[in-house]
């Protein structure tokens, strides 16, 4: 294969990095997956081990690593309030450290690096829908800060390696993902409401359930990845990469309970310290320089999210 490549996936064994090493494995690839588990998990991406064209690492990536690759995906970093409030400062030090030293791994090496950023960035957004161009809300003291400047400081520290060591790059800002390989206790909407419903629990909702989310499927995310990975060199990002398909909080929960066929309730909590009230991407550069838009409708991809955490929640303890 002509065009096979060598490619690093930090955070490989997380939610979307194991989705991520299936695709380039089944494209040809030789891919050395990273991952420290803190969040990611050998459940993952057990079914590659052993595979001739797969490697697996495990490493913090708040150290440097001594590699030789032709593409590096960067995804580590825990995505979830639970895991990067849980240990805040090193959730920071992940998107900091981790960034300088992929970075410079890919200076090394003269490759191209693509990070995985966040809608986050753009704080509790002003601006609806939120635009690559927007510089975004964010309280850089508050409980999320930890990840939100993390991952703006990553982005920045890309763009800087860009402009002084001409370094190939790609930002994509991720809006809210979900699918099969979600931790079950992460506490994001998705996972949460499937596993609530699946045990017929009360639903959690948090303030009136008014603030709105657009919800992408993996497969979606991971092809629109892909695809900038893959454009030509002036095009560096940020491109925003989600579902631009918006619905409230109280809809979402009311679509799970529908096709979970669960008898739970709705209960309401106090809204968490700077949850955003909107979240919605602007996807015209995807679709302009990725040809790329989300093909996957939210019943289709919450009936196999919540097929897989069925089959979870029923494997033995």
């Amino acid at each position: 294969m002509k065009d096979r490549k060598s490619i690093l996936v930090t955070g490989g064994a997380g939610f979307l990095g194991s989705h991520l090493c299936d695709r380039l494995i089944a494209a040809g690839h030789d891919v050395i997956c990273v991952d420290n588990f803190f969040t990611g998990t050998k459940r993952n991406i057990e079914h590659l081990i052993g595979h001739s064209r797969f490697e697996l690492v495990r490493h913090d990536v708040t150290f440097p690593l001594y590699i030789e690759v032709d593409q590096i995906y960067n995804l580590a970093c825990p995505a979830s309030p639970i895991h990067y409030q849980h240990d805040p400062v090193q959730t920071t030090k992940t998107s900091v450290h981790g960034a300088i030293n992929m970075l410079g791994l890919a200076k090394r090496l003269k490759c191209r690096i693509l990070q995985a950023s966040t809608s986050e960035v753009y704080g509790d957004p002003s601006q609806h829908p939120q635009k690559g161009t927007y510089w975004g809300n964010v309280n850089p003291i508050g409980p999320r800060s930890c990840y939100d400047e993390g991952k703006r400081c990553a982005e920045t520290l890309f763009f800087d390696y860009h402009r002084q060591h001409k370094l190939e790059i790609k930002v994509m800002r991720i809006f809210n993902t979900y699918g099969p390989r979600m931790h079950p206790n992460d506490g994001r909407v998705v996972s949460n409401f499937i596993v609530q419903a699946l045990r017929n629990e009360p639903i959690t909702i948090y303030g009136d359930g008014q603030q709105t989310r657009s919800f992408c499927y993996c497969d979606d995310l991971v092809e629109g990845m892909i695809r900038l990975m893959n454009t030509p060199a002036d095009i560096t990002g940020p491109i925003n990469i989600g579902n631009p398909g918006e619905f409230t909080i109280r809809q979402l929960a009311e679509r799970v309970i529908a096709l979970t066929g669960s008898n739970s309730k709705l209960i309401q909590n106090p809204l968490p310290t700077d949850d955003p009230k909107q979240r919605q991407p602007d996807i015209t550069l995807a679709r302009k320089h990725l040809d790329w838009q989300p093909t996957i409708q939210l019943d289709e991809g919450l009936k196999k999210t919540i097929a897989y955490f069925d089959a979870f929640l029923k494997e033995p303890a």
